[in-house]
């Protein structure tokens, strides 16, 4: 399992893993849990400009289909492609096979509002 201190969250329940200036992105463990098992999952194309706070996929489950609102910009530069055929990776390991999208980061300054694990996990804590 992913070392949730190397992580950072959004309150939207995405998580987020730098690697120099390409962040790492999917939905975080209490958010797979809310929504249920995953059916269908709808994520951006290679290169195109997320922004923050603005749609940029969906992922469809038993409980529903839940817009994602991207936590940071930038362009994406690379895609889960797995999660087409097997969305259900997303509830298995969300962490490590369920990442969605890798982005090239528009202004790291960002990443200033995202919380630490210990501030998430202090607020939507308890399903691990």
């Amino acid at each position: 399992m992913e070392d949730l201190n190397q992580l950072k969250f959004s309150p939207d329940h995405f998580w987020i893993r730098t690697e120099g200036s390409r962040a790492y992105i999917g939905i975080t463990e209490y958010a797979q849990l809310e929504h249920g098992m995953l059916l269908y999952v709808e994520l951006p194309e290679l290169n195109e400009e997320i922004k923050r706070g603005e749609y940029f996929g969906n992922v469809e489950s038993v409980a529903g289909t839940h817009d994602m609102i991207a936590p940071l910009s930038g362009v994406t530069v690379a895609i889960n492609t797995r999660l087409e055929k097997e969305p259900h990776l997303v509830n298995v390991a969300p962490y490590e096979l369920g990442w969605m999208i890798a982005i090239e980061l528009n202004a790291s300054s960002e990443l200033d509002s995202l919380w630490l694990a210990e501030r998430y996990l202090a607020d939507f804590g308890g399903w691990d």
